[in-house]
């Protein structure tokens, strides 16, 4: 898995944009993080792509954007996993390296749950 993470505008419309790359170069985002940061105006996406040719490709794009700041690939290192879980006894959130929260995710076999991963 391959994440991005960009420091964008937060505006209306910029996810639009963003997406647009995606779309127009056939490229499927996996997971979508996106949340005010600690720049002021600011607003900080990680998506993260299968495969390490498309995450170059739609960095490439991204960075001709005038609504995008910084982007950047991120590091498996720099690179942190969480879940939400829905099991018999409730919501869990569960948050840690890919494999680990991968790993409780199989264990626990919740009745529904999201995974998704982040990094700053």
């Amino acid at each position: 898995m391959h994440v991005i993470s960009l420091v964008v505008k937060n505006e209306f419309g910029v996810m639009q944009r963003v997406m647009g790359e995606f779309t127009r170069n056939k490229i499927n985002v996996e997971t979508i993080v996106v949340g005010k940061c600690e720049l002021p105006g600011k607003s900080r996406i990680v998506m993260s792509v299968i495969d390490g040719d498309q995450a170059r490709v739609a960095v490439g794009k991204l960075r001709r954007l005038q609504d995008v700041q910084d982007v950047r690939e991120v590091e498996e290192s720099g690179q942190s996993a969480y879940a939400l879980i829905s099991t018999s006894g409730g919501n869990v959130g569960v948050v840690g390296e890919s494999d680990q929260v991968e790993e409780i995710i199989e264990r626990s076999k919740p009745d529904r749950y999201v995974k998704a991963l982040n990094a700053l």
